[in-house]
């Protein structure tokens, strides 16, 4: 990757940068202006951006679909078993007892507020693909029970899972990033939380009343489709008690929690994370375990032991796969993109050149990471990369107290985070299971992610400033 790296760089970053707009606008001009199928359009665009940047003819097809598989293999499996759960949840009529429980025990009013404060808690140890899935059908049950638009309802706890994945550990991004500034992890955590909750409340609480004025959403089917077989999915329903819904909920939560719990334990030298011991409760607590298990134990809980047929069972967990077939191929094809713009090297040349402008340090930071996101798509990378890429000036800055090097991991993360668009996978996550359309999704999910990348790059500032007065 690096000869080819030094290859497309000499274009020059003026090039590459011209490769990297002229293939966004061709990509929208394609969707929106002749609406050709976003994944048409996607594999098409990252085909001609991949010549245009000059990667290598015999390396473009395996740039493409590295790019595809390696989002593949983090979404995938998750949409799918997400699915399942939910499509069980749904139909057993779990997702309704629960949403009654919130509306009994919060009211009407916040019924969106405790979504969003579930959101939070879900997503401490839980990646923002995973969390939302496992929770979209509660936010589609308690939209269709309170009626208006779906984004007073998704946008808050969506924006909730993205605020923590980007800043708290322990997500991989501020994870990475602290341990190449050499932050401590625990203080990442607790002043990540501190530039977390402001940034989702303006960024998802409130932007959410603004938008679910704006545009009416409706309530998708895309987790209540019809069996196809038919059978009657009503079939299923057994109204299970809240106790049973919040086991299922909770299940996934409590073993990813034993999983990033041992490796901050590992990296603090309390356990060995080379025990075998240690191995095997991670391995419980990897994502698509935690959620095998949880669609395992769901299938009882709502199928078997209630006495429900084996074939409805199976065939109500096989519903739910048709219906994200698309979103899963589409958010492949949005990393397809993604990793053909990385592949370009177009972010790290923008960035490199950004490093030597002479801005504060910090500013510096959120800069290079925002560059970086909005070239090539990921915020992990964005927030990775910028970290390496800032990482001598700041370890060779000994003024810098503790909290001021968190406090520039959290700037990073801030930058990695804004404008999410159509070379994010999580872009396309969003669209296809809200169903807005490519426009609609730009001005109210990318609007949300640079809120809280502004909002949260505010918050650092001010802590900067003050930890400053005290270095």
């Amino acid at each position: 990757m690096t000869s080819e790296l030094e290859m497309n760089w000499t274009l020059g970053t003026p090039g590459l940068l011209g490769v990297a707009v002229a293939a966004v606008a061709l990509l929208l001009l394609l969707i929106i202006r002749f609406r050709v199928h976003a994944f048409v359009a996607l594999v098409l665009t990252s085909l001609l951006t991949a010549v245009a940047a000059g990667i290598p003819a015999g390396s473009i097809i395996s740039t493409m679909t590295s790019g595809f598989g390696s989002t593949l293999a983090s979404v995938a499996l998750l949409v799918g078993l997400g699915a399942m759960l939910g499509r069980m949840l749904e139909t057993s009529g779990g997702a309704e007892v629960l949403t009654n429980w919130l509306i009994d025990k919060f009211g009407e009013d916040r019924a969106p507020l405790a979504l969003s404060v579930a959101s939070l808690l879900f997503g401490f140890p839980i990646f923002f693909d995973a969390g939302l899935v496992v929770m979209l059908p509660i936010i589609f049950t308690v939209a269709r029970r309170l009626g208006g638009s779906l984004l007073f309802y998704g946008i808050p706890a969506a924006a909730a899972f993205s605020a923590m994945h980007i800043f708290v550990p322990p997500h991989p991004g501020p994870v990475a990033a602290s341990g190449l500034l050499g932050a401590n992890v625990g203080l990442v955590l607790i002043m990540g939380l501190v530039v977390a909750i402001p940034a989702w409340y303006i960024a998802g609480h409130l932007f959410a009343k603004f938008v679910g004025r704006k545009f009416d959403i409706p309530v998708p089917d895309i987790l209540g489709a019809a069996l196809g077989n038919g059978q009657d999915k009503n079939h299923f329903k057994s109204s299970p008690s809240v106790g049973t819904v919040f086991s299922l909920l909770l299940l996934p939560l409590g073993l990813i929690f034993l999983n990033t719990g041992l490796n901050m334990l590992g990296s603090a030298g309390v356990v060995d994370p080379e025990a075998t011991w240690v191995q095997w409760l991670r391995l419980l607590g990897e994502t698509p375990v935690a959620l095998i298990i949880t669609v395992l134990l769901g299938m009882y809980l709502l199928g078997f032991r209630k006495g429900k047929d084996k074939t409805l069972i199976e065939t109500i967990v096989d519903s739910a796969l048709g219906p994200v077939c698309s979103i899963i191929l589409i958010t492949g094809a949005g990393g397809m993109f993604g990793g053909v713009l990385r592949a370009s090297g177009i972010g790290d040349a923008i960035a490199s050149s950004l490093e030597n402008v002479g801005l504060p340090l910090i500013v510096a930071a959120f800069l290079i990471a925002a560059v970086v996101r909005v070239a090539q798509g990921s915020a992990t990378v964005a927030l990775t990369t910028a970290a390496a890429i800032v990482q001598p000036a700041v370890l060779a800055d000994a003024s810098l107290s503790a909290l001021q090097v968190v406090l520039m991991v959290l700037a990073l993360a801030a930058g990695s985070v804004i404008a999410s668009h159509v070379n994010d996978s999580g872009f396309w996550l969003i669209s296809r299971f809200f169903q807005m359309d490519v426009p609609t999704t730009l001005r109210v999910w990318t609007v949300s992610q640079t809120l809280i990348s502004l909002v949260g790059f505010a918050v650092v500032m001010v802590l900067y400033a003050i930890a400053s007065m005290f270095a």
